[in-house]
């Protein structure tokens, strides 16, 4: 153990070590946590419980007995199972809700075996607000490229070339696990909490160089049911904007083949549909099943396109997106490796700074 180093740390400090440890219960964890920790829970839900039961009907020393007993097992399993083969030079961070209790119990007993562990100053609630408040300020720091384009535009495609390529690449729909439209959760995949998406978001934005632009996909206020950040929605708002141009066939194409779920599941696609009674009337709502009946996906999808997604989109782009009028197109004829590739290419070209004059 190096005496110098302190035994408590703050949230800036996180990157310094080597693994995080949440301690939390399971449910604590799967709410919200440092992106990257695992969970080391030295109690359980129930064991939570049944000793915050003794504290509040017996009495605070039974409690007291009871957890360190838990407790102390719960470590044990631990290190026998997670930490037993890591090297002496391993320098973990524990933390619990407030920094206290837990996270003192596991830091103490790594400590004596002869790991640099670290606790958490204040805990996942120190943490949460520094999420907060980094995120009312980081998104000042960036320079954001937004990547605009009608539905079925190989958007989210086009985010994930540019990163491959290197560039600054921030997938909200990717981190909130949704495509961000009446049909758009992902099979198989339920949405973060909000919290949790927070989190995501902000680790994302302390990795990126505030000298490069990033690139980011045009969203509305929710993804989902998640809340993108709003000092985060207003900077994108405010960002220079590239828009892709698909010809329709193949933008149908494309969203036959990315949501084919939905058409092995034609119920679950009618429930759906049903939810835009309101906006266009049971007569339109009726033409739609029909065509999800009949199978006809081409018919379906160029008619929700033009009916819905593509005047919606319009709206909501040059509404909310200050240079959506002026934005550099972006034409891919077809939605393949190679025409995403080409995309890359201008859209790398269009955020590169110009040159000057010697």
């Amino acid at each position: 153990m190096n005496p110098k180093r302190p035994a408590a740390v703050t949230v800036a400090q996180l990157d310094t070590f080597d693994e995080v440890v949440d301690v939390r219960s399971p449910s604590e964890f799967a709410l919200d946590h440092i992106p990257g920790a695992i969970n080391c829970p030295v109690l359980d839900d129930a064991e939570r419980t049944r000793v915050g039961t003794l504290y509040a009907q017996v009495s605070p020393f039974d409690a007291r007995k009871a957890g360190a007993a838990l407790v102390s097992k719960n470590i044990a399993r631990h290190i026998e199972e997670r930490f037993r083969e890591h090297p002496k030079n391993w320098r973990p961070l524990v933390y619990c809700w407030r920094g206290g209790k837990r996270s003192a119990a596991m830091a103490h007993v790594l400590r004596e075996i002869g790991w640099d562990a670290a606790t958490l100053e204040g805990g996942y609630r120190a943490y949460r607000r520094e999420v907060l408040a980094r995120l009312e300020a980081l998104p000042a720091n960036f320079r954001f490229r937004v990547i605009c384009g009608a539905t079925g535009s190989g958007k989210s495609r086009l985010l994930a070339t540019l990163a491959a390529r290197g560039a600054q690449a921030l997938d909200l729909e990717r981190l909130a696990c949704h495509r961000g439209s009446v049909l758009g959760d992902l099979p198989g995949e339920a949405q973060p909490s909000q919290k949790m998406f927070d989190s995501l978001v902000w680790r994302a934005l302390t990795r990126f160089d505030a000298l490069r632009p990033v690139f980011v996909e045009a969203e509305s206020k929710k993804i989902g049911q998640l809340q993108v950040p709003s000092r985060l929605l207003e900077r994108m708002r405010e960002g220079e904007c590239l828009r892709l141009e698909v010809p329709a066939p193949e933008r149908v194409r494309y969203l036959i083949a990315e949501y084919r779920h939905f058409l092995d599941e034609p119920t679950a696609l009618k429930e759906r549909l049903r939810c835009l009674t309101a906006l266009y009337g049971r007569a339109v709502i009726e033409r739609w099943l029909a065509q999800t009946d009949a199978g006809a996906w081409e018919e379906l999808v160029a008619d929700l396109l033009l009916t819905h997604y593509d005047p919606a989109y319009q709206r909501a782009a040059a509404r909310n997106y200050l240079h959506y009028d002026t934005a550099r197109a972006l034409p891919v004829e077809r939605l393949d490796e190679a025409g995403i590739a080409r995309a890359a290419g201008t859209a790398l070209e269009a955020a590169a700074p110009a040159s000057t004059p010697d």
